[in-house]
């Protein structure tokens, strides 16, 4: 059995006291327990996915940035798809998933870069240079400043280059009871965690449930759900539950944000007014 990789080559620094402190949830364990079930189907879905948002099939000869690489799913999908990716995450465990498969599926290879900082550190983003492709699903409304991260990685993209981000749609007064419940989960002790989390999975997986109990295929749904973006049902929900800090958006307000930044939208995917993430590919101008 595949053990899971641990951080302690990565300095925890300010994410360690705000875990301590219950200000942040540590996405990077969630992800060090995904990467058990890792396998090529996973890995062959990112890929697609990745490839039928930035509408090519190949990345040859571009560089990639993964902002936010959680377990390193999609920087290695990228890599697999020809680009020369550098992947960071702010949260050493993160860091580390990411290191981990790099290990497992491409060793020594000088094509990927893997570092830990802070898309709220301009100085490191400075060191990085300019991207081909800058990339960042889910990951800076989570940082507790997501406009300023917003902000900080237009720069990272070359002229001509895409954006490709994914921001939780503003839903309102739901968004805000989901906000409360995101700091409920991290300030309970550990072992009362689960019990939130199962609530939710019961609440949000019982229509599709019966409605695949009915159809003679029981759980389907929870058993194939994630495979365009590899996490797993149960995963996903702990994801959800627990990841705080917490911001949404209108699409029409990321839209003018980048549109005054001299980015033009290439690809809209809304998630139907519901509590999931919008998607859009940004160009910059040449």
């Amino acid at each position: 059995m595949r053990t899971r990789p641990a951080p302690a080559q990565f300095d925890d620094g300010v994410w360690a006291s705000e875990n301590r402190a219950r200000k942040r949830f540590a996405f990077g364990r969630n992800w060090a327990a995904f990467l058990e079930v890792l396998n090529d189907e996973r890995i062959r879905s990112a890929e697609e996915s990745l490839s039928r948002m930035l509408a090519t099939d190949r990345l040859d000869a571009k560089t990639f940035v993964d902002i936010g690489s959680g377990s390193g799913l999609f920087s290695l999908a990228a890599h697999r798809l020809g680009a020369k990716v550098t992947s960071f995450d702010f949260d050493p465990h993160s860091v580390a998933c990411t290191a981990e498969v790099r290990r497992r599926y491409c060793p020594d290879d000088a094509n990927w870069t893997v570092k830990q900082g802070s898309v709220l550190d301009e100085v490191f983003l400075r060191s990085l240079g300019t991207f081909d492709v800058v990339y960042s699903w889910g990951v800076l409304h989570h940082t507790g400043a997501m406009w300023d991260a917003l902000g900080n990685v237009a720069p990272l993209v070359k002229d001509g280059g895409l954006l490709f981000i994914a921001i939780y749609n503003d839903q309102g007064p739901v968004s805000r009871r989901w906000l409360a419940i995101k700091k409920l989960y991290n300030r309970l002790p550990s072992p009362l965690r689960p019990v939130l989390a199962g609530g939710v999975a019961v609440q949000q997986w019982w229509r599709p449930s019966v409605k695949d109990a009915l159809k003679l295929q029981p759980f389907r749904s929870w058993r194939t759900h994630g495979r365009d973006r590899g996490m797993s049902a149960w995963r996903d929900v702990v994801d959800w539950v627990g990841g705080y800090p917490f911001e949404v958006a209108t699409p029409e307000a990321i839209f003018d944000f980048y549109r005054d930044r001299g980015f033009t939208l290439e690809k809209l995917g809304t998630c139907g007014g519901s509590l999931g993430c919008n998607q859009f590919v940004f160009r910059r101008a040449c």
